[in-house]
C-alpha cells in the first residue's frame, strides 16, 4: 500500500469520528482509577416481581470446561493468550448463570463465582475490562433476582465492579458498549440501597435517556443496523423493564413505546425460519433468538406483536425493507452502513439482500464467524462475501482492519411502489464514485407471488462488474439449458435466467454463527454491459 492510499485511509476513517471519542480516548489510557474495596451497600428491599429473562444457549459443559463461539476449551486461565479474545470475553460474562437449564449446574456457578472473586483481583486482566465487567453485574444480578443468593464475598465484588465500572465507562466506544455500562450501572443501583447505589443509578439512567434517543432510530431499529447487535438492544430494553417492575416504580422504565418498536423492528428483519437476516456483523447464538425475546416479551405482561404479513414493510430512518408476497419473503438492504463515528460492525454490504421461498431461506449473505485482524475478518466484511454488486474488484464501503471504515457507501433515489399484487423496490449508491470512472450501482427488485426480478445497472466506467448470488447449504444448484435451477429440501424447484452476464457456479462459505463455516453454492455473474437482469421463477 501506498503512503498516498495509507494517508487517505486513516483521513477518512478519522475524520468521521466525534472529538470526544479522541479525548476520552486519551483520558482512559493513562486515568488508572484505584479499586474501591469497600464493604457493599445493602441490597434493596424488591416491591415487585422479576420474571425469567430470555435464556441463551447452556455454556458450561462442566464445572470447568465451556463452549463459546463453537470452540470447546477447559479453564485453566482466565486470561489464557492462547484463546481469541472474544472467547475468553465471553467467559467472563457468565451468561450460563441464566441460560438453558441453569437450575441444573447451580452448584457449578456458585463454584465458578468463587473461583472469578479469587482468581481476578482488580483491574487485573480483560474480565475487568468495562464491556465484560458491565455484562457480568447484569447476569450476577439477573441470577440474584431469580432467586439465588449471593455470598457476602460476590456482594462486595459486585459493588466493588460497579465502582471500578461508574469510573471506566466507554465515553471514547460509545454504541453498545456505552449502553451496556449503562444498563449494569441501573441494574447495581438499583439491586443495591444507600446513596452511593442511588448515584450509580442515577448516572447510568442519565447515559440511558440520552442514548435512547442516539441508538434507536425512528423506526425502532438499533443505529449500528447490525440484526445481532439489535436482538441483543431489545434484551436490553426487556431486561430494564423487568428491572422496573421488580422494584416498583420507574426505577429503570425505558422510554415510552420504544419496547414495542424494537420489537417490531425484529420481526421484521427475522426470515420465516424464525432466526435473524445476516446484515452487518450479525450470527446466530450471540443474543436470545427472537422466539426466545418474545416469550420475554410474553412473560412481561406486553402484548403480542400483530405479525408482519403485508407486502412491504419498509424501515426508512435505519434503511432497511421487508417484502412478503406469497412463498417469498425478502429483507433488502438500502442502509447507511452504520453511525458514522462508530462503523466497526458494519459490512461492504450495500444493496445485498437475503430471500426465503416456501419458509426455506434461498438466497443469503455470508455471515460472520469471527473477529479480530485477519485476511477473514476482511473477506467477511467485504462486498464479494454479499448477494450484491462489485466493482473493479473493489469494497462498495472501504473496509479494512478488525473494525475500520475509511469511504463509506451512501444509498440514494430510493424508490418503492406496490403494484396490485406484486412489489417494486429500487435504490443506488454512490459507493464506488470514488473510482476513476466513478460508477454508480443501481439495483431495481420487483417481486410477485412466483418471481422475482432483479435488474443491476451499472453507470460510469469501469474495467468489471461482478455480481454474487450465495445461496444456503441446503440448496442444490443445477445447470439447466437456459440457466441453473436451485431445488429446495422441500421439492420446489426454482428457475433462474441470467441476461446481461456470464454465470458461474462456484463452492464459497457460509458463517451462521461464530467458528462455525460450512460449504454452500455461490453464482457469480461477469457482467457482459452495463446491465444485469436476472430473473427466478417457481410455481405458485
Amino acid at each position: 500500500m501506498s503512503a498516498v492510499t495509507q494517508i487517505s485511509r486513516y483521513w477518512h476513517t478519522l475524520r468521521y469520528l466525534r472529538p470526544g471519542q479522541f479525548v476520552h480516548r486519551l483520558r482512559f489510557r493513562l486515568a488508572r482509577p484505584s479499586p474501591d474495596l469497600s464493604p457493599a451497600p445493602p441490597p434493596r428491599v424488591r416491591s415487585g416481581r422479576w420474571v425469567r429473562s430470555a435464556e441463551r444457549r447452556a455454556s458450561m459443559t462442566a464445572p470447568d470446561r465451556f463452549r463459546f463461539l463453537n470452540q470447546e476449551h477447559s479453564l485453566r486461565d482466565w486470561d489464557d493468550p492462547a484463546l481469541p479474545k472474544l472467547w475468553r470475553y465471553n467467559l467472563h460474562y457468565f451468561d450460563d448463570l441464566n441460560a438453558e437449564g441453569a437450575g441444573e449446574r447451580h452448584a457449578w456457578h456458585e463454584a465458578l463465582m468463587a473461583r472469578w472473586i479469587a482468581e481476578n483481583p482488580p483491574d487485573a486482566g480483560s474480565g475487568w475490562e468495562p464491556y465484560p465487567t458491565s455484562l457480568r453485574i447484569v447476569n450476577w444480578i439477573k441470577y440474584a433476582l431469580a432467586g439465588h443468593a449471593l455470598t457476602p464475598a460476590a456482594l462486595n465484588s459486585l459493588a466493588a465492579q460497579a465502582r471500578w465500572l461508574c469510573r471506566r465507562i466507554e465515553w471514547h466506544l460509545l454504541g453498545n458498549h456505552l449502553f451496556a455500562n449503562a444498563k449494569a450501572l441501573v441494574f447495581a443501583g438499583c439491586f443495591f440501597s444507600g446513596p452511593e447505589a442511588e448515584a450509580w443509578r442515577r448516572r447510568g439512567l442519565a447515559i440511558l435517556d440520552h442514548e435512547y434517543g442516539e441508538q434507536f432510530c425512528s423506526d425502532g431499529g438499533h443505529f449500528e443496523r447490525s440484526t445481532m447487535y439489535h436482538a441483543l438492544a431489545l434484551e436490553d430494553v426487556l431486561d430494564l423493564l423487568n428491572l422496573s417492575r421488580a422494584y416498583g416504580g420507574e426505577f429503570a422504565e425505558p422510554r415510552a413505546g420504544l419496547v414495542q418498536a424494537v420489537r417490531e423492528w425484529l420481526a421484521a428483519m427475522t426470515h420465516p425460519d424464525g432466526e435473524i437476516g445476516f446484515f452487518n456483523d450479525a450470527a446466530i447464538g450471540i443474543a436470545p433468538n427472537p422466539a426466545a425475546l418474545e416469550a420475554y416479551a410474553g412473560l412481561l405482561g406486553l402484548p403480542a406483536l400483530a405479525g408482519t404479513k403485508r407486502p412491504v414493510t419498509d424501515l426508512p430512518d435505519s434503511g432497511y425493507a421487508r417484502v412478503e408476497i406469497g412463498p417469498l419473503v425478502a429483507l433488502i438492504d438500502k442502509a447507511p452502513l452504520g453511525p458514522d463515528y462508530l462503523p466497526g460492525h458494519g459490512h461492504a454490504d450495500t444493496l445485498s439482500f437475503e430471500l426465503s421461498l416456501y419458509g426455506q431461506r434461498l438466497l443469503v449473505n455470508s455471515g460472520t464467524s469471527l473477529y479480530g485482524e485477519s485476511a477473514e475478518r476482511l473477506h467477511q466484511r467485504g462486498t464479494a462475501a454479499h448477494s450484491t454488486v462489485v466493482i473493479d474488484g473493489q469494497n462498495s464501503s472501504e473496509v479494512w482492519s478488525g473494525f475500520r471504515v475509511a469511504r463509506r457507501a451512501r444509498v440514494r433515489n430510493e424508490r418503492i411502489e406496490v403494484q396490485g399484487e406484486g412489489v417494486s423496490v429500487a435504490a443506488e449508491h454512490d459507493g464506488y464514485t470514488r473510482l476513476p470512472g466513478r460508477p454508480v450501482h443501481r439495483r431495481e427488485w420487483s417481486f410477485s407471488a412466483d418471481r422475482l426480478k432483479v435488474v443491476d445497472t451499472v453507470s460510469g466506467t469501469f474495467a468489471s462488474a461482478v455480481a454474487h448470488f450465495h445461496f444456503h447449504p441446503a440448496i442444490r444448484l443445477t445447470r439447466d439449458a437456459e440457466g441453473f435451477a436451485a431445488s429446495l429440501p422441500d421439492g420446489q424447484t426454482i428457475r433462474i435466467r441470467f441476461v446481461g452476464g456470464d454465470p458461474k457456479l462456484v463452492e464459497s462459505r457460509w458463517h451462521p454463527e461464530f467458528g462455525l463455516s460450512l460449504a454452500k453454492p455461490e453464482l457469480i455473474v461477469h457482467l457482459d454491459r452495463d446491465t444485469l437482469t436476472t430473473t427466478m421463477s417457481w410455481s405458485p
